[in-house]
């Protein structure tokens, strides 16, 4: 059973930037594509961001593409989120999840984290 812990998560203004990291505590963090999801509040969870096993193939929503950046560190169990240019919109509870077998932007995700809450101010 992974279990996936985000941190980095807190306030910002508009225009500032963030880094959210999502660890785990298994042996076999390699092997998963993983994603970051957020919850805006009263909305829909949606996939922000997705990458696969070995980081050559990721997938950007289209409200972040070109001001977010995932990353995964193998030897480090982490996950990256890089935030830039943050808007009042990116308000939400972030989120990372993992699988194993190719990426995908639907929530079939067989892990989850607990979320950090991420608060950009205008």
């Amino acid at each position: 059973q992974e279990q996936l812990v985000e941190s980095g998560g807190g306030l910002a203004q508009a225009g500032d930037s963030l880094r959210l990291s999502c660890t785990t505590s298994g042996r076999t963090f390699r092997s998963y594509a993983m994603a970051w999801f957020r919850q805006p509040p009263g909305k829909e969870r949606e996939c922000v961001a997705a990458i696969s096993w070995n980081g050559d193939d990721t997938y950007y929503g289209k409200s972040v593409k070109g001001r977010f950046t995932i990353s995964k560190d193998n030897a480090q169990n982490t996950l990256f989120l890089q935030m830039s240019s943050l808007k009042p919109d990116d308000t939400a509870v972030y989120y990372c999840a993992a699988r194993l077998g190719s990426w995908t932007a639907t929530d079939e995700y067989d892990y989850w984290g607990r979320g950090t809450q991420v608060t950009v101010s205008s």
